[in-house]
């Protein structure tokens, strides 16, 4: 059992995939608030675009 457990310890797959889990988020945090930020000033854009195409009466 004690082998077992040593051998648990030492073995370091699972840290690989923890890394790779955390740089996804990572990425994927990073990606939301830049569609997000984009997303506003797009919005911003057509609706300048939109009240000078057709003014308000």
């Amino acid at each position: 059992m004690t082998k077992l457990f040593a051998h648990f310890l030492r073995d370091e797959t699972g840290a690989s995939a923890v890394e790779y889990a955390l740089i996804v988020a990572l990425i994927a945090v990073a990606i939301i608030g830049a569609s997000s930020k984009l997303g506003t000033n797009i919005k911003d854009t057509f609706e300048a675009i939109s009240n000078r195409v057709s003014p308000e009466p």
